[in-house]
């Protein structure tokens, strides 16, 4: 595989994008004024700097590397991420998913270098080739960023934002943060956002278009009776550990801004940074729609799909153990059958909770080490995806699978369908909702053959995978958009027969 290319626009597109403050290229680069020494979004609402004093930065790790500090106005812990770094199998993407992770919180440089086979100072070169700022910069300057929107949005006591940042030094939270920011963490408490309320609100950006609505159609259909809650406007969910829960709610932000509201209640500070960073991937927000776009236009297929939709996203989910039983439950029956019997699964294995904040959301989904020996067959399971259920929790207590994000696609794919009742279609279906893979395509389902065809008659997974070559690195796109458009034009489509594959469902709305 080889290198990720730079993922600076041109010259001349960041100075355009600048000068008009198009949101499309928020979090895609940064602008470094070099007479005031800070670095902005390029939808910052400051007066326009002129072009002799400004430079341009792929990352904000870069920026702070060369010395600039974030500005207040615009503030750049809001900008969405750049999910092209992340993209491919190349050292240095896999890297960053790692730390994305949050890899260096309790490991070293050598280790995480480890873990991808290389050696910390070749992986060290890597990073300030590529990125532009080494591991190490690029893990404090998120972490950093993180704790100016908390000490900016919300009222949490300093010594929590350290925590919640990955600092477990309170002084050496306050030295990293006076270095990069030019003051001190107290001195943005005087902020009028701050509030006092019990749950936090922050905000969680994204790059226009977003289509909201239709991920929050997706997850309502499958959305699980006292885990979730789903309706037309938002979505919440309850977390663990069951002695401490917390709960979540994410909504439209008001007045059209290009974020998400999200509402937290979170008793353990050091989860916040985690919670964050599983919600920007469960709900695709750093995804680069533009980029998308451009792959899919010309396709005879794709092209009409993403010009009625361009905001359509790649829904993901809240735990890898969970999409892989929803996944094998879903084979070969609708999705009410098989949210019915994952409903079943939570109420007669799921932890009880307390009462928490959001009515209705009362338990925990069980865990691997829960169903490892549970007989599912009492609740309506067959019995041989009962005993694939087993057997992947198992599986993932034995450590011969996992949801590791350094993981190339292929090596996931080929790992699961070593495991008894696991098919090409549920490997790359779990790939595409638990690791939200933009690549992952499951292509012997009826519903994409169907579909993709220029005739009445579907395609062979063969000629789809075939046809499917130009629409990488974003295939499992490609498939949200034929679910869609398939759904869009056959409403009644989740009543249609699923037992055409083998091992998978069949319908566009799975």
């Amino acid at each position: 595989m080889s290198e990720p290319a730079a993922t600076l626009p041109d010259t001349q597109i960041c100075e355009n994008a600048r000068l008009s403050r198009d949101a499309r290229f928020d979090g895609l680069f940064f602008t470094a004024v070099s007479s005031t020494g800070i670095y902005c979004r390029p939808v910052c609402p400051a007066p326009v700097p002129k072009r002799e004093n400004v430079r341009y930065f792929a990352n904000a790790a870069s920026a702070e590397a060369a010395g600039y500090r974030p500005c207040l106005r615009c503030r750049p812990e809001l900008a969405p991420g750049n999910a092209l770094w992340q993209r491919g199998d190349h050292v240095v993407a896999r890297a960053l998913k790692l730390i994305e992770g949050g890899a260096l919180e309790d490991q070293s440089l050598e280790q995480l270098a480890a873990r991808l086979a290389i050696g910390a100072r070749q992986l060290r070169r890597l990073f300030v080739e590529r990125v532009g700022a080494p591991p190490i910069s690029v893990h404090t300057t998120r972490r950093l960023l993180f704790a100016k929107q908390l000490l900016t949005e919300t009222a949490l006591p300093v010594t929590e934002v350290a925590l919640a940042s990955g600092f477990r030094s309170l002084r050496r939270f306050n030295d990293a943060f006076a270095q990069a920011n030019r003051i001190a963490p107290r001195e943005l408490r005087r902020h009028p956002r701050a509030t006092g309320d019990a749950a936090l609100a922050l905000r969680l950006g994204y790059r226009p278009p977003y289509d909201f609505e239709a991920l929050l159609a997706f997850l309502r259909g499958r959305a699980l009776p006292g885990v979730e809650r789903v309706d037309e406007h938002s979505y919440a969910r309850v977390f663990g550990p069951s002695d401490s829960p917390g709960w979540l709610r994410l909504s439209a932000w008001p007045d059209g801004e290009h974020a998400l509201r999200l509402q937290l209640h979170c008793p353990q500070p050091s989860q916040l940074l985690g919670v964050v960073t599983t919600l920007r991937r469960m709900f695709d927000l750093d995804a680069n729609p533009q980029a998308i776009a451009d792959t899919f236009h010309h396709d005879a297929v794709l092209g009409p799909l993403i010009a009625k939709r361009p905001g359509l996203r790649l829904p993901g989910g809240w735990d890898g153990f969970e999409i892989a039983v929803r996944a094998i439950l879903g084979q070969q029956i609708s999705v009410a059958a098989a949210r019915t019997l994952a409903t079943r699964i939570v109420q007669r294995y799921g932890e009880p909770l307390p009462i928490v904040g959001v009515p209705g959301l009362e338990r925990l989904f069980p865990t691997a080490a829960a169903l490892a020996e549970a007989d599912l067959r009492e609740i309506g399971v067959t019995t041989a995806r009962a005993a694939t259920i087993r057997g992947v929790a198992q599986a993932l207590l034995d450590g011969r699978v996992d949801f590791r994000a350094e993981q190339t696609l292929e090596a996931f794919v080929e790992r699961w369908i070593a495991l008894p009742g696991i098919g090409e279609w549920t490997a790359h279906y779990i790939a595409m909702r638990a690791l939200s893979e933009p690549d992952a395509f499951p292509a012997a389902d009826l519903i994409l053959r169907r579909e993709a065809a220029m005739d009445d008659v579907p395609l062979t997974t063969k000629a789809l995978n075939a046809r499917a070559e130009a629409w990488r690195p974003w295939r499992a796109y490609a498939v949200m958009h034929l679910w869609r458009g398939a759904s869009d034009n056959v409403p009644n489509l989740k009543q249609t027969s699923a037992k055409q594959t083998t091992d998978k469902p069949t319908r566009a709305t799975r």
